[in-house]
């Protein structure tokens, strides 16, 4: 059996594993593994793109979601939740908010909200693509039809984030209920990518019945995906969920998964994620130690923050827009980076 370092050096030299030395990897890493891929990592991060972090505005437009997934704190079961949805001009004015503070890239992010039908998304889409023609526009809006994500493509959104949860289809149904299939959100993956989507995949870490052999399917899934970015988090749970009572995700698990990321796909766009903030403190700056380049501050309304909660003690909820772009350039400016808020593509 080879070893935890000679796994890794493999990975760098190769940029695949088998589904057996994942799992190894996975299973029995040490501190000083985790150090020397994160060592890698970085140096890889610096090689392709400096030490530059891209900055990327988050607009959380709607806490509404037709889905029940039993991890997310706006499920739609969730009766305690104050819903909201911003309207078009609300959302337009987060743009505007971010685009004055330097960003050139607009993250629309939401539940799978029907008020928001294909219309009504693809025009507030082609409105930004109007006045914002130097930005790119990222969406983040869950499952849809093929028609529906070629409309926004048309309407001139350039990016998808939409995360794959968990590659192991028995530990996605018993995070989801029945009516959520593994198999349509894998589909999706493969629709989004096949339009032109610059698309980004993902997981969870340390999820509810979570194992190393399902981690192992994460990174066999994604080696052979491709994709532009990943987004990866641990697990963090809310009170108001059948998953209330397991407890958060590794975050030494979540970082070192991460490192891996970046070795396997050196050119990747890979978020340190608010999740990561929230487990840890310095989360998001070890995030980008280990070779993460894209932080993502939060243009949304102050008045709405708290209530779109995937989980609980959300990191920067209490900060307006201004004040969690300072603080997230101050976190990247004390460990030696500088913040570019420019459209920053997935360059292959």
């Amino acid at each position: 059996m080879a070893t935890n370092m000679a796994l890794i050096n493999q990975l760098m030299d190769q940029h695949s594993l088998t589904h057996d030395q994942w799992t190894q990897l996975l299973a029995t890493y040490t501190p000083e593994d985790q150090q020397a891929a994160a060592d890698i990592a970085r140096d890889l991060t610096i090689q392709h793109f400096g030490k530059q972090i891209f900055f990327r505005g988050i607009v959380e437009f709607t806490n509404y979601c037709r889905n029940d997934c039993f991890y997310c704190g706006i499920r739609h079961g969730n009766r305690q939740v104050e819903r909201y949805r911003l309207t078009k001009d609300e959302i337009l004015a987060c743009c505007e908010d971010g685009y004055q503070n330097g960003f050139r890239t607009f993250v629309l992010q939401g539940g799978e909200d029907p008020y928001f039908t294909e219309d009504i998304f693809a025009d507030i889409i082609a409105t930004i693509r109007k006045r914002y023609p130097d930005c790119a526009i990222t969406l983040s809006i869950g499952e849809g039809t093929t028609a529906a994500y070629q409309k926004y493509y048309d309407a001139g959104a350039d990016r998808f984030l939409l995360r794959h949860e968990s590659a192991t289809p028995a530990l996605y149904q018993r995070w989801h209920p029945a009516y959520q299939h593994f198999e349509h959100r894998m589909a999706c993956l493969e629709n989004l990518k096949a339009i032109g989507f610059q698309t980004g995949c993902g997981f969870m870490v340390g999820g509810p019945y979570q194992t190393a052999a399902n981690l192992a399917d994460d990174m066999v899934y994604i080696t052979k995906f491709k994709p532009a970015m990943i987004g990866i988090g641990p697990y963090v749970p809310h009170s108001q969920t059948p998953f209330r009572d397991f407890p958060a995700g590794n975050e030494d698990l979540t970082l070192f998964i991460l490192s891996l990321c970046r070795i396997l796909f050196p050119k990747v766009l890979l978020p340190a994620t608010t999740a990561l903030g929230t487990v840890q403190g310095d989360g998001r700056q070890l995030g980008v130690l280990a070779g993460c380049n894209v932080v993502m501050p939060n243009l949304s309304p102050l008045r709405f923050r708290k209530q779109y909660l995937l989980y609980d003690n959300k990191a920067g909820i209490n900060d307006d827009a201004a004040t969690g772009i300072q603080k997230l350039s101050d976190q990247m400016t004390a460990i030696g980076y500088t913040v570019v808020k420019s459209r920053g593509d997935y360059r292959p």
